[in-house]
């Protein structure tokens, strides 16, 4: 009875059926993205199909690895040929050239460090934005990112701004590169540098306000992320708040440590120097009316500083805006070997997810000829009723539910491969508005069509609570349905030049699942905190 119902759903939400006839320009009424979007994918994987030629696991992944090697090569001008996946002396030039313009050892050879630097920047450079328009038209072209990217990691980019301490110019430099403003245009916005003494000390103080970006990276539907920088002694300190309207006022500093003022807006999170791990908090969006109150759901969560309950559902888009903060003061991603922290390091490859789905169904968006992207959101919109009755399934085993969608998939009017790409493409919709019944709803259906490894999302979904209420045994078995599959030799869909990465989910997820099933120490309680005034 469910699958019928859901069927019903599906025909009408989504429109998956055989196109009717011809209707006016601006009616959705027949547009069916399943059968454009679809037929995309059915056109590339027809093409991919002749081209198939059978290898082992394990060759055919080193054979993509160097493609990606090859491919990220030439798009920074070092120009390896053809992406064949085949490493010969034009490749090993390339890859020479490479080493001695980043000033690496010059080997012909990469080392794991320079491989993963030169292909996650070629995915980040795809993402766009203005940075990457900028570098373009720029002397150096994209090769300039390369070293722009890698001083920022490193700690060695000294760019400044108007005179601003090295500590504001790297934070505008962080909000440009998540934004579409680059950093001059984003100076030249009223209200994005706002000077004040905020401590007292007769030196100049800085609030970056990043409302002024227009991204939903950095903000919420009620909150952005603002960054006060007060002067010590050595140097300027870094305080990170969620409020909106920021202005100087709104803040009071004792030397390098500020608070908010309790009759400064609704904010989300004041907890000074929120960068380290064992003080962030998870940034909870709210409606202007609220009285307050943040749900706890994970380790870098904090216990909520308001009394009321949240009028609207967690942004995931804020909490990766402060899992980013906490990833670059850090000094980057969590590794299986540095990992103390599974909760983090399942945020941060949550947050990776998130950013890897938009950037791919971007890609995927601009190949769909007749409809907008607006109608493109609307059309996914119905991918939240559609798929709610499957997603309040989730407190079920992951078979079970599983099962559920793939009769879903079986009694659907469209071809797999048109529910996988329109899946996809509503998966970067989804995230890309932060509409969590949307997201999740594309990646239970990319399940159902065989694409397994996405239940990872499904497991981050259901760890961290965003379109679902939290359930980390149930999360447990959604990451290990992916990471099982992964290790079968399934394609990874996530960051596929980053090998380790399924070593990491596999410990991060294990030892989530410990401490879920470890019900004998007693679990702390979220608890309103007192505030003492220390002036």
């Amino acid at each position: 009875m469910l699958s019928n119902s859901l069927k019903a759903a599906l025909v009408t939400g989504l429109a998956l059926c055989a196109p009717a006839a011809p209707v006016a320009a601006d009616s959705l009424g027949s547009g069916l993205i399943g059968g454009i979007i679809g037929g995309v994918i059915v056109n590339e994987a027809n093409k991919n199909k002749r081209k198939r030629v059978y290898r082992s696991n394990a060759y055919s992944a080193q054979r993509q690895a160097n493609r990606e090697t090859q491919t990220a090569l030439n798009y920074f001008n070092f120009p390896a040929g053809l992406a064949d996946g085949v490493i010969g002396s034009r490749t090993r030039a390339a890859v020479r050239q490479y080493q001695a313009y980043m000033e690496f050892p010059v080997t012909g050879e990469l080392s794991q460090y320079q491989r993963d630097f030169l292909v996650s920047s070629h995915n980040r450079a795809q993402a766009g934005g203005q940075q990457v328009v900028k570098a373009m038209n720029s002397p150096t072209g994209v090769r300039g990112l390369l070293q722009a990217w890698h001083g920022d990691m490193t700690g060695t980019r000294s760019a400044s701004y108007g005179g601003m301490p090295p500590e504001v110019s790297e934070a505008v430099d962080e909000i440009a590169a998540s934004s579409d403003p680059s950093p001059e245009q984003l100076l030249q916005r009223s209200g994005f540098v706002q000077l004040a003494d905020l401590n007292g000390d007769g030196k100049t103080d800085y609030v970056l306000d990043t409302s002024v970006t227009g991204s939903s990276f950095w903000c919420g539907e009620t909150s952005c992320s603002v960054m006060v920088f007060a002067s010590t002694p050595d140097g300027y300190k870094r305080n990170d708040f969620l409020t909106y309207d920021a202005k100087p006022a709104m803040f009071n500093c004792h030397q390098g440590v500020c608070r908010m003022s309790e009759s400064a807006p609704q904010m989300a999170d004041a907890t000074p120097d929120n960068r380290a791990p064992d003080t962030a908090s998870e940034p909870q969006t709210r409606m202007a009316s609220a009285d307050g109150g943040a749900q706890s759901s994970t380790g870098i969560s904090a216990l909520p500083m308001a009394t009321g309950p949240a009028t609207s559902e967690a942004s995931l888009a804020s909490r990766c805006s402060k899992v980013s903060l906490l990833t670059n003061s850090n000094g980057g991603f969590i590794t299986k070997a540095t990992m103390t922290d599974p909760e983090m390091a399942m945020s941060e490859q949550f947050c990776l997810s998130r950013s890897y789905a938009i950037s791919a169904g971007e890609d995927m968006v601009r190949k769909v000829q007749g409809l907008t992207q607006a109608q493109v959101d609307k059309q996914c919109d119905s991918f939240g009723p559609a798929m709610a009755p499957y997603v309040s399934l989730l407190d079920q085993s992951g078979a079970e539910v599983r099962g559920q969608v793939q009769k879903f998939v079986l009694n659907a009017d469209m071809t797999a491969e048109q529910l996988r790409g329109t899946a996809k493409v509503c998966l970067f919709s989804g995230y890309r508005r932060d509409k969590m019944g949307v997201a999740l709803g594309s990646a239970m259906l990319l399940v159902g069509v065989g694409q397994t490894p996405y239940a990872e999302l499904v497991g981050h979904h259901l760890a961290q609570g965003f379109g679902v209420e939290p359930n980390p045994d149930r999360a447990y078995e959604w990451y290990a349905l992916a990471i099982d599959a992964l290790e079968a030799g399934a394609t990874p869909v996530i960051a596929p030049g980053q090998p380790e990465r399924v070593s990491l989910l596999k410990a991060a997820a294990n030892a989530m699942g410990d401490t879920a099933r470890d019900d004998g120490t007693p679990k702390p309680e979220a608890a309103s905190l007192p505030t003492f005034s220390m002036d």
